[in-house]
Order: structure tokens, then sequence, then C-alpha cells
């Protein structure tokens, strides 16, 4: 899979807020760390998120769950997870409003990154 760094990250947020207003700023490094190698987490030697767009529905959640950001947790988590989703030639189409829709259900704690896999799955194309 292709990562993205926090660096990298951190960049596509301030991008972001310059965009689309709010405040810039990382309001705790650890949890964008924790957010980007949660994905790569194991058990005795096994992927806890085996697929790559498990492993990219887990990063996109874990920005939005953790709040690494003063602002725009759930603009830049959704971001992440179609950049990543570019970067390693998986085609999806979503919509703006199911965009939205997946980062305010995953902010309220309505979507797990299970289901989040599953629409990536079900949204790809080709």
């Amino acid at each position: 899979m292709i990562q993205i760094s926090a660096e990298q990250v951190k960049k596509l947020h301030k991008e972001i807020i310059g965009n689309t207003g709010g405040s810039y700023g990382i309001r705790d490094e650890g949890l964008l760390e924790a957010a980007l190698a949660g994905a790569l987490q194991t058990f005795g030697g096994i992927d806890l998120y085996p697929t790559t767009t498990a492993k990219i529905a887990r990063i996109a959640y874990g920005i939005i769950r953790n709040h690494p950001f003063v602002d725009g947790n759930q603009r830049t988590g959704v971001h992440v997870m179609m950049v990543l989703l570019k970067l390693n030639n998986i085609n999806a189409a979503f919509t703006n409003d199911e965009v939205v829709k997946i980062g305010l259900e995953v902010a309220n704690g309505e979507m797990n990154d299970s289901r989040l896999n599953d629409i990536i799955i079900a949204k790809r194309i080709g």
C-alpha cells in the first residue's frame, strides 16, 4: 500500500483550511501518528486490516475520530481517504454528499471503520 506521512497530512489539512475556512493547527501530533499507524497494526503477525481498502478506511476513521487537528478533522479525514484511494489506484465514485455523510457519520459514531471499508468497496469502479 502506498502510504501518506503525517507531514503530508498536515499539508493537506493546511490546504483544506485555506480553501474552506476554519482554524489551522495540530491539536495533538500523537493522535495524528496513531491514526496513520493504526492501519498497520498486527496481531500474531497477521494484519488487523488486511486489505488496502481496510487500511485506508482505518486511516480516515482514525483522523476523523481522533481529532488531531484544531478544526477540519472530518474534511481532512475524508480528503486523505480520497487521496489514498487515488494513490493506490483504487477508483471509487463518491458524490460530494456521500463524502460529507461519511465524515458526519464517522464523527458522530454512527459509522465504524469496517462499515466505511464496506462503503469504499461498494463504490469501487473498474
